[in-house]
C-alpha cells in the first residue's frame, strides 16, 4: 500500500493503467512496449512511454525506462481484497453490503473477483475454520458445477449467509457443518444462492 494516495490520472493514463492491471493480473508479468502499443491502438512507442512516465511520476507504477519488464504497479487506491462483512458458522446471520476494510494480499493472491468474509461461530472447526478467521472466497458463477462437499458461503433470502459444505441432490440443497453439534440445513435449491467457494483461510495470531 502506498504511503500517500497516487495523483489522479487523465483518461488516457487511466486506460493504460487499467489495461496493465488486467494484463499483469492474468499473466503475472509486465507486458512489452509493443503489446501496450497494440492494446492502446497506437503506432508509435512514444505516447506509451509518455504515459508510463506520467504514471510513474504520479505514484501509480515503478518503471526503469527502456526496460518494460521492470514495470510494477503501485496503485494503492485499488489494492487489497474487500472484506464485505461477516458470515455465520453457527446459525444464519444478516450480511452487510458495505465494505468495512481491506486485506492487502495483492502480492500473494491475484485471482480476480476474490472477496473476504469474517467467520462468526464454530460450526466449521473440523474443517480448520475457526471463529474470527477470515475466509477468502471466489465468486461462483455456475453453482451446478460445484463439487459435492465444497465449502461455500450460501445466502438464504430473508435469513442471511452461512459457511457450510455444499451438497445437492435433485431439487434439494443440504448445507452441512463441520461440527457434529450442528444439524444440516436442508432447503429447496431455488431458495439458496451460493455466493462463493472457499479459496483460503486467513488467521491472524
Amino acid at each position: 500500500m502506498a504511503a500517500t494516495s497516487p495523483e489522479l490520472l487523465t483518461p488516457a493514463q487511466q486506460e493504460l493503467y487499467d489495461w496493465l492491471a488486467d494484463y499483469i493480473g492474468t499473466h503475472h508479468h509486465s507486458p512489452s512496449i509493443r503489446q501496450m502499443m497494440q492494446a492502446m491502438g497506437l503506432r508509435s512507442p512514444a505516447p506509451v512511454q509518455s504515459r508510463l512516465r506520467h504514471l510513474q511520476q504520479k505514484g501509480w507504477i515503478t518503471w526503469q525506462e527502456g526496460q518494460a519488464r521492470t514495470l510494477q504497479l503501485l496503485g494503492g487506491l485499488i489494492s487489497g481484497i474487500p472484506v464485505l462483512g461477516a458470515v455465520a458458522a453457527g446459525g444464519l446471520v444478516e450480511t452487510f453490503d458495505d465494505i468495512q476494510e481491506r486485506i492487502d494480499l495483492a502480492p500473494v493472491l491475484e485471482t480476480r473477483g476474490l472477496f473476504a468474509l469474517t467467520v462468526n461461530g464454530d460450526s466449521m472447526v473440523d474443517a480448520y475454520i475457526a471463529d474470527g478467521d477470515v475466509v477468502l472466497m471466489e465468486p461462483v458463477l455456475e453453482p451446478s458445477r460445484l463439487r459435492d462437499g465444497t465449502v461455500v458461503s450460501a445466502l438464504v433470502p430473508g435469513s442471511g449467509t452461512t459457511l457450510k459444505h455444499f451438497h445437492r441432490k435433485g431439487a434439494t440443497v443440504r448445507l452441512e457443518a463441520a461440527n457434529t453439534a450442528y444439524e444440516p440445513i436442508e432447503l429447496p435449491a431455488d431458495q439458496v444462492q451460493v455466493q462463493g467457494k472457499l479459496v483460503a483461510v486467513w488467521r491472524q495470531v
